[in-house]
């Protein structure tokens, strides 16, 4: 069965490269799109309807997590794989918190590439070796494992934390009030805090956001 792939990259050669690579793997891969932008990226994806999204890291207009927060609501059944140049660990786990189902870095050979996104199209996880321990130090809870920094996360207060996190476990703002020991109008200013600095526009947005940084 072909699988069929969107790519998005700023770099209009690159994506050249990758789509002659991939369309010389034997029929495996049908690239049936590309972007280099995030607006023409969510477009594309939802007219072409691609299994595998291969997408870069790194992009003028909010890059590969950004792509990620506007798709993969509307199109949950789409699998992305980070194809980056980056290995750093701020990069990896980024897109993996944002919903990537791997990352993969531009050294990869186009056989090694067309083996992931078969393997991403079935259900697995794929990394570059030296990217999967980034992965299991920030989501296994390794005993004396380095945090991972999260951009995102990190512009949040520590009450702007807490808040959310008693919102995306389903509380109302009375209770949320009742349980830190404040009024609910600051509840009320503390989640229009956080919706603006996340650039979300609801509590669901919030939840899943929450439960993807395991707030909750």
């Amino acid at each position: 069965m072909t699988v069929r792939v969107f790519l998005v990259d700023d770099h209009s050669m690159f994506r050249a490269g990758v789509r002659s690579e991939l369309d010389s793997a034997g029929g495996d891969i049908e690239v049936v799109g590309e972007a280099g932008s995030v607006g023409e990226a969510v477009a594309g994806i939802g007219h072409l309807k691609p299994q595998v999204v291969l997408l870069d890291v790194h992009m003028p207009d909010g890059g590969g997590a950004e792509v990620l927060r506007q798709a993969r609501q509307k199109f949950p059944q789409v699998v992305f794989l980070a194809l980056s140049v980056s290995d750093a660990a701020e990069d990896v786990i980024a897109v993996i918190r944002a919903g990537a189902r791997g990352y993969v870095t531009k050294t990869i050979s186009a056989a090694e590439l067309t083996k992931a996104i078969i393997r991403v199209s079935e259900g697995d996880a794929v990394f570059s070796p030296r990217l999967a321990g980034f992965v299991l130090d920030a989501f296994a809870d390794r005993p004396g494992a380095a945090p991972i920094s999260d951009p995102e996360l990190d512009l949040l207060t520590p009450r702007e934390r807490d808040v959310l996190r008693l919102l995306a476990r389903g509380y109302a703002y009375k209770e949320i009030a009742s349980e830190l020991f404040i009024s609910v109008k600051t509840v009320e200013t503390h989640v229009s805090s956080v919706l603006r600095k996340t650039q979300l526009s609801n509590r669901y947005e919030l939840s899943r956001w929450a439960s993807d940084r395991r707030l909750v």
